[in-house]
Parts: structure tokens; C-alpha cells; sequence
């Protein structure tokens, strides 16, 4: 059920912005009023007491129509991702769902599944239009977490949860460090269905736009995972990875696939405590300047640091004495080094892998459990839910073209009628 804001929909009688906010948040989230609302309504007066539920009436449709589906989104990109933002502006402009966004308020590429304890945990609203949405000083787990605890929304259990979009894959082992991966095992962790979608990015070729047709080819495997998730249809007990080609706009369609063996390349290169070196592009050398720039601070705060120690802490003297009797004198070294993911080449020949789906245009779609499997009662499930879909999909597209045919037979007979006449 699409909600009315208090300005657009008709008034019968003068009521608080307020009130009408809190009974539109009630419905959306079908779930009873407080009792302080409660209160406050009764407070108000009979008559205003019946409004707002004639502007609930007036602001539906239809009569009677359930609320749309809550849909969390996240993204190990960050709030401020072109991902994040192209999958936002496409759900909202589809109005298939209710767009809840809770993000890292920075990149968090590589975190796996780790989470902040003992922490404090600041969550900031931000603006995005159509949705609700706050970025977190924590990781994306964090994020899906909090989210899922109530405490942060009026509602504990939206039907879908989304990681995504994604620059760069998350193609077999990379699940291990993935953080985009793990924050949809968390939704499955919490009993929700979940879903990560992941653009494979090209360094010097794609481009923001990619993400915006990624969002578009995805669409509509969302909107039938929603609508079996409202049936109870939806697979149990896994998350779907989809995997978009590094051209979203000419992909070859939905491809179900297996999780692959490919793990990247790990590289440790030293960083100078003299001069701090550029950063490296992490996970497919992807990054924003922005990000570039963020961490080449980071990297000349750190060699400030390690300067500052070397100069303050030389040597440790230890008060043991030593076989000649002097005291032993022990130097602390302290080195700087930074991992970097590097690409390599995979042998696997398998068409059925999610990478090398992806390699061939496909939309790759691996079903993960918990634990990163994929096992045969999952699989073969997985194969006839996508099944219909494309087949569901096909059948609306032949459809629009027999409908298109038709009107220009039916446009061609009217330009012939008066000739014949």
C-alpha cells in the first residue's frame, strides 16, 4: 500500500502532521499502535479520532490492500556508494516495496562476517529520497544487525534483505573476506530471505551508469522474489549471489550457477615509514578518488606514527643482566605493510561456475548456505524457482509484442478503410 503524506491526501478535518505521520508508520509496518498513541488519539477527541482513519481509507487504492513489503538494503560499498544508490532509485521508482536503508557510513570492502562489541555504534539519518535510510559507524553485519534488532526501525522483519550493488565480484573463495556476503548471511542467520548482488567491475571500463542497467537486470528477479516471498514460496535455507556482467545492458539473461574455486592473488607490499606510498586499489582496484584519498591520509597518519615510536622508543632496556654483566639492550623494530588482492587467471573450464558465467555475459545466480555450500536439495530447488522466473518474464515480453503487433494491424486497417471505400 503506496502511503499518502498529510499534505497530498485529503483533509476532512485539521489534524497534527504528527498524528498522521505515526498512524501512515502503523500501517506500512502492519503492526498495532503503541499506547501512547493510543493515548494521544483518545487525548484528541472523538471526531479527530475517526479522521485519520477516513485519510487511511482515502489514501489506499484499494480497499482493504495489504502494505507493501519492507525491503532492507545494504551495502559494504558504503551509504554513499553509486551502487547503493543506483538499487535504491530503481526499487523506489518500481514501488513493488517500502525502501529501508541502513549502510556503513565508509568502504568496508573486506570485513567478513565481523561485527563491533563494546562499542559505540552511531546511527545518522541520511537523506535518500523515497526511502528511509541511516548510515552506521559499524561494519555491514553491523548494519543488518542493528537493523533486524527493532531498535532502529518500527519493524524487526522486512521481507527481503538486499546487499548490494556491489563493485567487483564476489565469485568463490572471495565469500571468505566478503563483506557484502556476509551481511546477507546475517539477514539468513535472522530466518530473512536475502539476496547479494555484485557488478563485475572493470578497472578503466565500467562506469557509474553500469550500476543504474545492473539495477534495471536485476529488477525483476527482486520483484518475484518478493512475490513468493509473500506466497511462502521463496527458497529456505540459502541466499541467492547474483553476479551481473561487466556490461549489465547486454547481459544474456538469469544463469544458475555453482560457487567456483577462484581465490584471488594475495600480495603484501611494504609501506615506507619515510614516505607514505599512494594507495593501492583494494578488491579489483575499484575505488572512488575519494576513497584514495581517504586512505592516503590513513597511510601518512601511520608512518607519522611509526616515525614518532622509532623516535621515542629505540631501544627497550631490559633489567636482566647479562653473562658480562652489562645490561642487555633489546631495539624494537617496527614494520608497515599493506595487503593487496590481486587478479589471477582461473583454470577452471566449467561453464556452470558463477565467474565464468559472468565472463560470458550471464547473470549469475549461486544459491549459498550459511557455511558457503551449496548442497543438492538446495540446487535443484533453485533451478525451477529460476525457471519460472525467466520463463514468467519471457511470457510478459512475448506478450507485449503480440499486443504491439496487433495495434499496428488494427492501425494499418483504419489507413486502408477509406481507400476502399
Amino acid at each position: 500500500m503506496e502511503s499518502t503524506s498529510g499534505e497530498d491526501a485529503p483533509k476532512r478535518n485539521p489534524l497534527p502532521s504528527a498524528l498522521v505521520s505515526n498512524l501512515q508508520s502503523v500501517l506500512a509496518a502492519r503492526r498495532p499502535p503503541p499506547p501512547e498513541e493510543v493515548s494521544t488519539a483518545a487525548a484528541a477527541g472523538e471526531a479527530e479520532a475517526e479522521a485519520p482513519a477516513a485519510e487511511a481509507t482515502d489514501a489506499s487504492p484499494d480497499d482493504g490492500a495489504p502494505a507493501r513489503p519492507v525491503v532492507l538494503l545494504t551495502c559494504a560499498g558504503g551509504i554513499r556508494s553509486a551502487g547503493l544508490a543506483a538499487l535504491v532509485d530503481a526499487l523506489v521508482a518500481g514501488g513493488r516495496c517500502d525502501v529501508h536503508v541502513c549502510a556503513p557510513e565508509s568502504d568496508k570492502p573486506a570485513c567478513g562476517h565481523s561485527v563491533t562489541i563494546r562499542e559505540t555504534i552511531t546511527a545518522t539519518s541520511v537523506d535518500f529520497t523515497g526511502a528511509k535510510a541511516f548510515e552506521i559507524s559499524g561494519t555491514p553485519v553491523d548494519c543488518v544487525s542493528l537493523a533486524l534488532s527493532g531498535r532502529l526501525f518500527p519493524w524487526s522483519a522486512p521481507a527481503l534483505v538486499i546487499s548490494g550493488i556491489n563493485a567487483g565480484p564476489n565469485c568463490g573463495y572471495e565469500m571468505f573476506h566478503s563483506s557484502a556476503i556476509a551481511a546477507a548471511r546475517e539477514a539468513l542467520v535472522y530466518g530473512v530471505p536475502s539476496i547479494v548482488i555484485s557488478l563485475n567491475w572493470k578497472k578503466d571500463e565500467s562506469k557509474d551508469s553500469d550500476f543504474k542497467d545492473a539495477a534495471q537486470a536485476c529488477l525483476p528477479l527482486i520483484n518475484a522474489a518478493l512475490a513468493d516471498i509473500e506466497k511462502g514460496a521463496f527458497l529456505k535455507g540459502c541466499l541467492l549471489n547474483i553476479g551481473v556482467p561487466s556490461a549489465p545492458s547486454a547481459n544474456k539473461g538469469f544463469k544458475l550457477t555453482k560457487q567456483s574455486e577462484y581465490s584471488p592473488a594475495q600480495s603484501w607490499q611494504a609501506v615506507s615509514t619515510s614516505r607514505p606510498s599512494s594507495a593501492v586499489h583494494f578488491m579489483g582496484m575499484h575505488q572512488s578518488l575519494g576513497i584514495q584519498l581517504a586512505q592516503l591520509g590513513k597511510d601518512a597518519s601511520a608512518a607519522g606514527a611509526a616515525r614518532r615510536v622509532s623516535a621515542q622508543r629505540k631501544t627497550v632496556e631490559v633489567e636482566s643482566v647479562a653473562a658480562a654483566g652489562k645490561q642487555e639492550v633489546r631495539e624494537v623494530v617496527k614494520k608497515l605493510f599493506r595487503a593487496e588482492f590481486v587478479e589471477k587467471q582461473h583454470e577452471d573450464l566449467n561453464e556452470d561456475i558463477d565467474l565464468r558465467a559472468m565472463e560470458n555475459g550471464f547473470i549469475s545466480v549461486a544459491p549459498l548456505n550459511v557455511h558457503g555450500q551449496v548442497e543438492p536439495e538446495i540446487g535443484a530447488p533453485a533451478s525451477d524457482w529460476l525457471s519460472a522466473v525467466v520463463s514468467l518474464d519471457k511470457e510478459k515480453e512475448a506478450a507485449a509484442a503480440t499486443a504491439d503487433q496487433q495495434d499496428a494491424s488494427v492501425a494499418a486497417e483504419e489507413k486502408e478503410a477509406p481507400s476502399a471505400t
